[in-house]
């Protein structure tokens, strides 16, 4: 069987390789074989890789955080799912591999749909979801401010809230994606330069803005901490901007802002993830959560595909019928 494995943390396309792996020996009790069909490469994989993510696995290690596939077999006391069910792999399962075995709890089949798509649910939409749920006074009609809002986090709470009913102000940093996010559900979207935080003001009038989501951090962070309402909660879920978070000091101070961290795998927020996952697969088997994808390579293209995922976009392996 085939699978991506490193020996060593190290730069990806250094240290990955395709490689030879023995087959996966049972279902045991209480477990599922599973094909393995789409797998995307995140930047939290390729920060496993590297040894800079908390999730660090022994050595040598198959990689791979996130992922879609089918059951192949069941073992026994399993009875809420059959073979042919497709399902989501567990997060951190080491998913760039074709079968991999994997314990049945928590698991569910999945409604029939896109599945490069469904491949993309188990990090960004949860994410999303549980986002949403860190200002709990959030009502339907308020607004939510985020920057990295074309990032499949950022479209996904487009997605949730507007099913929640709430608004959304959208920061992006080119002015051709304007269109695309309005187009998906982005209530207000605006480049994220000087002059934006009078467009949003201008926009909301009295509305109120409760939550601020920031993936980006630096200048952009001080640009959406600014669009809050008084008492307002500032979450910080990301840095893809490299700085550090900068907040107006008048914000913390008059306005009472809350600064709070996100980490998905913090253990506060793992056992709310099912429930944030049975909220969003909806969502992306009707296509309200899409992500665009950059481009779909075979494992043997493996280090092409981790070359594609560094210069941006979203990239996925196809693992079906890996030779």
């Amino acid at each position: 069987m085939r699978a991506a494995l490193i020996k060593a943390f190290g730069e990806p396309t250094e240290v990955l390789e395709l490689a030879d792996v023995p087959e996966p020996s049972g279902p045991a009790a209480g477990e599922v074989l599973v094909g393995v069909e789409y797998a995307p490469i995140n930047m939290n994989d390729l920060y496993v890789i590297q040894g800079a993510f908390p999730v660090r696995p022994s050595l040598p290690s198959v990689v791979g955080n996130e992922g879609v596939g089918r059951v192949l077999a069941v073992g026994s006391g399993v009875e809420h799912l059959k073979v042919g069910d497709r399902i989501l792999l567990p997060l951190y399962a080491f998913s760039w591999r074709e079968r991999l075995v994997v314990p049945a709890t928590g698991l569910f089949s999945l409604p029939e749909a896109e599945p490069q798509q469904l491949a993309m649910l188990g990090i960004n939409p949860p994410t999303a979801s549980l986002l949403l749920d860190e200002a709990s006074d959030l009502k339907p009609g308020d607004w939510i401010v985020q920057n990295a809002a074309n990032s499949g986090v950022g479209r996904s709470l487009i997605a949730i809230a507007k099913a929640r009913g709430m608004k959304t102000i959208n920061l992006v940093r080119r002015p051709e994606l304007i269109p695309e996010l309005q187009a998906v559900g982005g209530d207000l979207v605006v480049v994220d330069e000087d002059g934006a935080l009078d467009k949003i003001r201008a926009a909301v009038g009295n509305g109120r803005v409760p939550l601020a989501i920031d993936g980006v951090a630096g200048k952009s962070s001080a640009m959406i901490a600014g669009a809050l309402s008084e008492h307002g909660i500032f979450v910080v879920y990301a840095y893809m901007g490299g700085g550090l978070v900068a907040i107006n000091p008048f914000d913390l101070i008059v306005k009472r802002i809350v600064v709070k961290g996100f980490f998905l795998n913090h253990p506060d927020i793992e056992p709310k993830i099912h429930a944030a996952l049975r909220e969003t697969v909806p969502l992306a088997a009707s296509g309200a959560i899409q992500v665009p994808i950059a481009a779909t390579y075979p494992l043997s293209s493996l280090r092409e595909a981790v070359l594609h995922a560094q210069r941006g976009g979203k990239v996925l392996l196809d693992l079906r019928g890996t030779t």
